[in-house]
């Protein structure tokens, strides 16, 4: 069963108990989780291709966040019974699933680490270059992802005016181009450098 969903559309609810998994056909979402002062914290997103909700289908808990529509999407849910019905029949599709827990896992724990160790200036030079990886570039140069200030903010675990105060500084410096919400990086080596990625 496909649907298509507005812009600020809520696909899945946090703690609502999952009755199966969507995989997004186009369209971008955004995966957050409240705080207990009603502040939203987006912990990653998903597109075209990506299937959302598995890991609460598998483990039987409940979701562990929001997914909201980023842009108008196209999704199709496919119900829990097919979907371990696939695990079941197909070993090919049942490792993806392991290795899709496995490395979400993983990013969880690198979100972890990040706002305890990193600064918000870090932090907020590492994620315009995961925007940029994630979501590609258009034709103008901008990342192919509209953010609101508050979005970013929320991404990096700060005030909406820090993350403001932070992508202005960037821009003075000649590092990216703002254009209402959207972003152009003009210097990656010098943002990776900042957010002490190395290659």
């Amino acid at each position: 069963m496909c649907a298509f969903f507005k812009k600020g559309q809520v696909l899945m609810h946090e703690g609502a108990r999952a009755t199966g998994v969507y995989r997004i056909h186009n369209g971008k979402t955004k995966l957050y989780r409240m705080g207990t002062e009603g502040r939203e914290q987006i912990i990653r997103f998903a597109q075209g291709g990506d299937l959302i909700g598995y890991r609460s289908v598998l483990s039987g808990e409940p979701l562990s966040a929001f997914i909201e529509a980023l842009t108008d999407t196209h999704a199709c849910f496919i119900p829990k019974s097919l979907f371990f019905e696939f695990i079941h029949t197909n070993r090919k599709f049942s490792l993806e699933m392991m290795r899709l827990a496995c490395h979400e896992l993983g990013e969880a724990g690198k979100l972890i680490t990040n706002l305890a160790q990193k600064s918000v200036r870090e932090r907020v030079a590492e994620v315009l270059m995961i925007l940029k990886n994630t979501f590609g570039e258009t034709e103008e140069g901008y990342s192919d992802i509209s953010l609101t200030r508050e979005e970013i903010a929320s991404m990096v675990g700060t005030v909406t005016e820090t993350a403001i105060r932070i992508l202005s500084g960037f821009r003075e410096s000649g590092l990216i181009v703002l254009s209402g919400r959207k972003i152009r990086i003009v210097e990656p080596r010098e943002l990776l450098r900042i957010a002490q990625i190395f290659d």
